[in-house]
């Protein structure tokens, strides 16, 4: 039989010698070629990269833009090695278009909106999982092996810009951690056709996203009010507006039902006497300032009454140096005894701080109460209206309220239903805002971290076709568990600790940033919607056009991003 050599100490150690050379020349190969294993591609805003999805096969992107529009898409990577990547991403082209580019991060989703068939969801192979959402003010990422990344590309094209092609080439390189050196990995175009139609403001269509000036100055650490908060809530104002956003809730009472030891109430309220109240606007006079200089058109004051029931008063407080006290107990009566001398006064004074401002009634809006239902709530709430319109017959009042009989009795002046109901008071003719939070579910719009995001783009063209005269959502910024002064950290925790009551993604659309807000790709997409309805009215359709045909419900409409696109460079191409 044959016997192999027997290998001698100095033998194994030659060879062991060989392996290592010719491994080590192995890796120094890929050093030296960064881009093996690597896939760039270039996708539209509409379409969700999570970390482990299937990698994109375009390297060229066509898209159309009015002036003064804002238009965004997404440059993805794949790191198909074992190793960590840290990749950079530029953006060169055209001079007189503005770009931003932000790295889309991922928030853990550990279940599925409940209630809600698959069809009508997104990630539905990825989710319980990670998903895209902030976007964070970076153009770097280290990406892990066999993972995604994708930067969030913004331009901004000016209104007087001259119409024609730009190329917008995106270029991603591979840095090494130790030499410094750069390798491109990807290059990738947008070719942006630039149409001659000019986009002008959105007029007549409020838009309300109730913020949270507690969760400001919790998240920031400082005290109620203080100049780092002015600082801070300024920056929020300013994304609101560049979102769309055009009414801001001034924070001259907490809603809550929770009583809190640092209210958010900007209007300070002393009682000289038993009975007798004083008023401070200063502050209230200062937030609406800022609102006027970062672009608010509407201003909203809170309820005068707790959610759920029309039963008590709302809580107003006053400070004595650190200390905060309820005026009345929280079991008061709603539209007798303290509160009724409580608003006898202060409505009168608030009348006249409108009126030195110079803010009409057809830009301010008031509130009774949050959701209230049918029956005895229905009764409580005509109660209390009642006794604004004998106390404050100059206040518009509006309240998300579903049951059709608010609006057919006309108990608000401006009934704002949940979707499902909406088609109740578009069959009854009564014009209406509308709203959507926890719900509804289903087919129905709605903007959560697995609402495809051609559904949420969709939200500006069904407000547009369907004649809502506003929209209402809940929570711009509420990063507390549901109920409680207790802050979470929204990067880890979506749905206010209290799924499946409160899906992911419904507290919030942005997260707290070192400088001012962190952006969602929630929260850009709805905005974009909300500049498609400025398309729309700046173009001069009229929202019962063929061109809108499709749009049958707030559950039944086109749900797909083709329709979107056509749509829009029908629109572009046609207008001028």
């Amino acid at each position: 039989m044959l016997r192999t050599p027997k290998y001698t100490n100095a033998g194994r150690l030659r060879s062991a010698l060989v392996f290592v050379l010719l491994l080590g020349g192995a890796f120094s190969a890929r050093a030296q070629d960064p881009s093996k294993g690597i896939k760039a591609w270039i996708e539209t805003s509409l379409h969700r990269v999570f970390p482990n999805s299937p990698a994109g096969a375009s390297s060229y992107l066509n898209l159309i833009a009015a002036r003064n529009q804002t238009l965004s898409f997404q440059a993805c990577l794949r790191n198909g090695t074992a190793a960590k990547l840290h990749v950079e991403c530029r953006v060169e082209g055209s001079t007189d278009v503005k770009v931003r580019v932000r790295r889309v991060g991922y928030v853990p989703m550990p279940h599925r909106t409940t209630n809600v068939d698959v069809s009508e969801e997104d990630g539905v192979p990825y989710i319980p999982g990670m998903v895209p959402d902030p976007l964070f003010p970076e153009s770097s990422a280290d990406v892990g092996p066999w993972e995604n990344q994708s930067f969030w590309i913004n331009l901004m094209v000016p209104p007087d810009v001259k119409p024609g092609p730009r190329q917008i080439k995106v270029v991603l390189s591979s840095v090494n951690a130790k030499t410094k050196e750069s390798t491109v990995v990807g290059e990738l175009t947008a070719h942006v056709d630039v149409r001659p139609f000019t986009i002008r403001a959105r007029h007549d269509f409020p838009v309300t996203h109730w913020w949270h000036a507690d969760a400001i100055y919790d998240y920031y650490k400082t005290e109620p009010f203080s100049e780092k908060w002015w600082q801070e809530a300024e920056l929020y104002l300013k994304d609101m507006t560049a979102h769309g956003s055009n009414v801001i809730m001034v924070p001259i009472f907490h809603t809550r039902r929770e009583i809190v030891p640092r209210p958010p109430q900007l209007l300070k309220v002393t009682e000289p006497s038993p009975g007798k109240y004083q008023f401070d606007f200063s502050d209230v006079k200062r937030f609406i300032e800022m609102g006027k200089h970062t672009g608010m058109e509407y201003f909203e004051f809170p309820h005068l009454w707790l959610y759920w029931g029309v039963k008590n008063p709302v809580h107003v407080y006053r400070r004595d140096g650190d200390k905060w006290s309820l005026l009345w107990p929280t079991e008061s009566d709603a539209t007798s005894g303290v509160f009724r001398d409580f608003l006898e006064q202060y409505l009168p004074a608030l009348r006249k701080f409108l009126d030195e401002e110079g803010l009409p009634a057809d830009r301010t809006f008031f509130h009774v109460s949050d959701e209230p239902g049918s029956g005895e709530q229905f009764e409580n709430y005509k109660k209390a209206r009642l006794l604004l319109k004998q106390l404050a017959p100059w206040m518009r009042v509006m309240d998300a309220l579903s049951d059709v009989e608010y609006g057919k009795q006309g108990v608000t002046d401006i009934p704002v239903p949940i979707l499902p109901s909406a088609q109740k008071y578009i069959a009854a003719g009564i014009p209406h805002w509308v709203y959507f939070c926890t719900g509804p579910r289903g087919n129905y719009l709605n903007r959560l971290f697995d609402t495809p995001l051609a559904k949420i783009r969709m939200s500006g063209w069904l407000f547009y076709r369907l004649h809502a005269t506003g929209f209402l959502h809940w929570g711009y910024n509420y990063w507390y568990k549901m109920d409680t002064q207790n802050l979470l950290n929204v990067f880890q925790e979506g749905a206010g600790g209290d799924w499946p009551g409160i899906p992911y993604g419904d507290p919030f659309e942005v997260y707290p940033g070192a400088d001012g807000p962190i952006d969602s790709i929630r929260w850009e997409v709805f905005g974009e919607s909300l500049q498609d309805y400025a398309v729309l009215q700046t173009a001069g359709i009229k929202p019962d056009s063929d061109l809108l045909s499709d749009i049958k419900s707030y559950e039944d409409f086109p749900k797909n991003e083709a329709w979107i696109t056509t749509k829009v460079r029908q629109i572009l191409s046609e207008s001028h």
